[in-house]
């Protein structure tokens, strides 16, 4: 096997694998209907041919093998051709574990919220500590400047997702990572698509947390009532993290600010002092997450502690994509309420004397549905101007089961705050950028490309 195609190979995780392929001597191809930055860049970067749109011409090669991404639907062009060429394809989980895992020690991170930081923060340590190890990330990683590397170490840090794995596979992706010991950051609804309910959800978790084996570990973030419900399904060591009364690991003495500092703390005892350059109290607890489960496996405290202070975060988490004349403008992945507001709350008290503006795109399934239309209200206390744009490709989503941008942003001023539901992206940064004062941090939420809104927004602050 010399050559593998890769549909859908823009998404976050297949992005990452086709970099670990690549660094195993594969030729690697692939296609997908929307390519940008910074997934785009990266591809390119390591030699690998993009192809745009799906096409059946894409894999007129023949290649040896074609790894499917669980975007790609059966009617995609591309697919069909594959089934009716009789090429061997499989799913991009089930290929990590074939290709990767099997020998290798698999360490992974699930979880609702806090995936991909907490991930590339054990990633990092373990680097830190010498440990040389393998990873495979929903994001590119600011200290290693990739999504996903190939080590000579004995484990493998990967990102444990929930949604499902292909349109032939519609079990979740974790069950393909034989996980050997495991972070679960939170349970809550959410894709609302798959998922019908949150029984559905934790039903998923409970079949990962029976994937892990007696001896090893398992790091629960003790502060989500669905996580406590599940762990009795694990037969693995557990301890928990969190803020909650309990806990086994958690943070005292905690300082915000432009850099956070807290006790790492273990049943009672301090460890060491942490220094984050990562906002925001959420981040301490993935810190403390990816620092307890570290713990187990020899590394020591003081050693996460020096990896953490230099760790520097990943692209799309709140990234600083550019300053034009005192205002700063920040991208983040966040869609999810509770993230949402996490990532909202964090940034007020990195800028706590600044203006925040949130803008935020609904653009995932479960966000361009009505499943969460109340509970982001409470998503931007901590912003000072908050701007709605229209749901992502609205007219998919029938009327009656659709989020309403333009309700929410009327319920955000009848909670007193300043809001505005505006369209697109163009007129966004039309009224940012006639609006918007020295001083000003713009907080930009999208789980896609939101029309390049960050290099339209920096490019048109340059005229004011």
């Amino acid at each position: 096997m010399k050559h593998i195609h890769m549909i859908a190979i823009c998404g976050t995780g297949m992005g990452a694998f086709a970099g670990l392929l690549v660094q195993s001597g594969y030729k690697v191809t692939g296609s997908d209907q929307n390519v940008y930055p910074p997934m785009s860049t990266k591809l390119m970067e390591l030699g690998i041919k993009l192809m745009s749109p799906f096409s059946a011409e894409n894999i007129a090669d023949k290649p040896d093998l074609v790894i499917v991404g669980n975007a790609v639907r059966r009617t995609n062009p591309e697919a069909i051709a594959v089934m009716d060429s009789g090429i061997p394809y499989m799913s991009f989980p089930q290929a990590l574990g074939e290709f990767f895992l099997k020998d290798r020690k698999s360490l992974v991170v699930a979880g609702t919220h806090g995936k991909t930081t907490t991930c590339s923060m054990t990633a990092w340590i373990l680097e830190h500590a010498q440990k040389d190890p393998s990873f495979l990330i929903g994001g590119v990683l600011n200290n290693f400047d990739s999504n996903c590397k190939l080590g000579k170490g004995e484990y493998f840090v990967v990102e444990g997702d929930e949604y499902d794995t292909a349109f032939f596979d519609k079990g979740p992706k974790f069950m393909h990572y034989a996980p050997t010991s495991a972070i679960l950051t939170s349970v809550e609804f959410d894709h609302g698509d798959i998922y019908k309910d949150i029984d559905h959800i934790k039903s998923a978790f409970s079949k990962f947390l029976k994937l892990i084996p007696k001896d090893g570990y398992l790091i629960a973030c003790k502060d989500f009532v669905h996580v406590n419900e599940i762990l009795p399904e694990a037969s693995c060591n557990v301890e928990t993290y969190g803020f909650s009364e309990g806990a086994d690991w958690t943070a005292e003495n905690i300082k915000l600010g432009v850099e956070s500092s807290y006790d790492l703390t273990y049943k009672g005892k301090k460890l060491c002092e942490v220094v984050l350059k990562v906002p925001g109290k959420h981040n301490i607890l993935n810190s403390v997450a990816a620092s307890a489960l570290l713990y187990h496996k020899g590394v020591t405290p003081q050693e996460c502690s020096d990896a953490l202070k230099e760790y520097t975060g990943v692209k799309r988490r709140q990234e600083v994509r550019g300053i034009v004349n005192g205002i700063t403008v920040l991208d983040d992945f966040a869609h999810h309420p509770t993230k949402v507001k996490a990532t909202v709350d964090a940034i007020k008290s990195k800028y706590p004397n600044n203006r925040v503006w949130a803008i935020f795109e609904p653009r995932t399934n479960s966000s361009r549905r009505a499943f969460f239309q109340k509970d982001y209200v409470n998503s931007f206390d901590s912003a000072d101007l908050i701007v709605i744009a229209d749901v992502f490709n609205k007219e998919q989503i029938d009327e009656t089961e659709r989020f309403s941008s333009e309700k929410l942003s009327r319920d955000l001023v009848e909670r007193g705050k300043n809001s505005k539901c505006i369209p697109n992206a163009d007129e966004i940064v039309k009224y940012v950028a006639e609006n918007a004062s020295s001083g000003d941090v713009i907080l930009i939420m999208s789980n896609g490309g939101f029309d390049n809104i960050h290099e339209k927004l920096l490019e048109e602050l340059k005229k004011h």
